[in-house]
């Protein structure tokens, strides 16, 4: 196993025969504000606890958090500017087994990282394959704040 270090993968595209079982890449760190958690929730969730200090006191958070749904597209972002697959696009195949551990809230630091946990060529499409991700987003005290399964399409040489 081997850790890439954040943004050090190169900005060539990366292939499918380039990848291990067990490399992990960890990208850089990302501050979330009130206002970003405000902002999302009005255009994307709009519940309480997402949008009013005041009504998320009276949600099962009592405080204002983000939505889960923003914390997994912090996650993409963070996994996209981290390149971890070079230049290749992240083209989705399937996202599961999303849990949600705890809350994302202002002024949390987010961290990801993605694990490869399987690399397979296609049985029908020679020019691709897949590669299986399990993916953890922490805060900056090390809590987990979500997991999930990514299957990734990664172009073959």
């Amino acid at each position: 196993m081997s850790v890439i270090a954040i943004n050090n993968r190169p900005i060539a595209p990366i292939y499918l025969e380039d990848l291990k079982v067990g490399d992990i890449t960890e990208t850089k760190a990302f501050t979330v504000t009130r206002d970003m958690i405000i902002s999302f929730a009005k255009q994307y969730d709009p519940q309480p606890m997402h949008l009013d200090e005041d009504a998320a006191h009276d949600t099962i958070f009592g405080e204002l958090v983000g939505s889960g749904w923003q914390t997994l597209a912090v996650t993409m972002r963070m996994l996209v500017d981290a390149r971890l697959l070079g230049s290749t696009p992240l083209v989705g195949a399937e996202l599961k087994d999303i849990r949600f551990h705890a809350p994302m809230r202002p002024g949390d630091i987010l961290r990801a990282s993605a694990e490869i946990m399987d690399i397979r060529p296609s049985n029908s499409r020679p020019d691709r394959g897949l590669m299986d991700l399990r993916v953890t987003t922490k805060n900056s005290e090390g809590m987990t704040l979500v997991t999930q399964s990514w299957s990734l399409v990664v172009p073959c040489r």
